[in-house]
């Protein structure tokens, strides 16, 4: 049985990106991004704060620009075209979730697709499916993509079951694994799915990114499985020093008996993400300066 280990994985990926960084620095340009943030959400300010460290580790231009919760859809939208107009930002992130007056949909069609390192704006999740090389993927997937070919796996003609369906993970972590190349037989589950742990265990691959803490049990597991755990759930614990531990949507326990290869929760999936970010800004980089 094999954990993968995330933190290995993405240390990889950012080796790649830092000598990326340094041809183009040798090049004449630096790549940039822009972070933005919307609001005091506890969580999106360590994520914003741990997305900009890991530029300035790589020796990246970076720009957090934080906003007050009252902001206006109009103020947001004028900082996005400000920084779809500056050449030296070459990656536009607007932080999720924004506050409940801003409709987070037209901030995403605002930001040029170039520029939407996120992959989430229509013409990028139109590329993926496409399986056009030139767009941007949401960064989790593209993680768990890397993850499961680091880990030997095989895809090709596998039946992976996704059990999620949202635009940031089970959408388009199911595009990839049927592409061209990765050729697995894809079913999308969600949390209405009937007899859902009978179907996952006719699964060579399981990626579960549903958001409910420890879901998929040994019951949803045949043995030889490859588990990925996206989820990030925070479960009280009187027993921890700060009341609360964190699990993924996989009940690691037991599913670890049974299964060829498993992602752990911290360590799994969650390093992959902004390792996949810092990419996809290369990418985006790359791309505006033709090179």
């Amino acid at each position: 049985m094999q954990v993968i280990n995330g933190k290995e994985v993405a240390a990889s990926v950012l080796t790649k990106v830092q000598q990326d960084i340094e041809a183009l620095k040798q090049a004449g340009v630096v790549p940039g991004l822009a972070v933005v943030l919307v609001g005091e959400d506890p969580a999106s300010k360590v994520y914003v704060g741990s997305k900009v460290r890991k530029c300035a580790e790589l020796g990246m231009n970076s720009r957090k620009i934080a906003l007050p919760t009252e902001t206006t859809q109009q103020e947001l939208l004028k900082v996005v075209a400000e920084l779809n107009a500056d050449s030296s930002i070459h990656g536009i992130l607007v932080q999720s979730p924004p506050p409940p007056h801003i409709d987070e949909a037209a901030i995403v069609r605002a930001i040029d697709p170039r520029k939407d390192v996120d992959g989430f704006h229509p013409e990028n999740v139109a590329k993926l499916v496409l399986e056009d090389p030139s767009g941007f993927v949401p960064c989790t997937p593209l993680g768990c993509m890397q993850l499961i070919k680091s880990a030997g796996v095989e895809t090709q003609g596998a039946h992976a079951v996704v059990i999620g369906r949202s635009m940031i993970v089970g959408k388009p972590m199911a595009s990839l694994l049927m592409a061209k190349g990765a050729d697995a037989t894809v079913t999308v589950a969600h949390s209405r799915t009937r007899d859902l742990a009978q179907l996952c265990r006719t699964a060579d691959i399981i990626v579960a990114a549903v958001g409910r803490p420890e879901m998929v049990t040994a019951d949803f597991v045949k043995d030889g499985a490859v588990v990925i755990d996206v989820g990030i759930n925070r479960v009280e614990d009187a027993s921890r020093e700060k009341g609360y531990r964190i699990v993924g949507d996989v009940k690691y326990s037991e599913v670890v008996q049974k299964c060829r290869a498993i992602t752990p929760v911290p360590g799994g999936v969650g390093p992959m993400t902004i390792a996949m970010l810092m990419a996809n800004t290369v990418k985006a980089c790359r791309q505006q300066a033709l090179l």
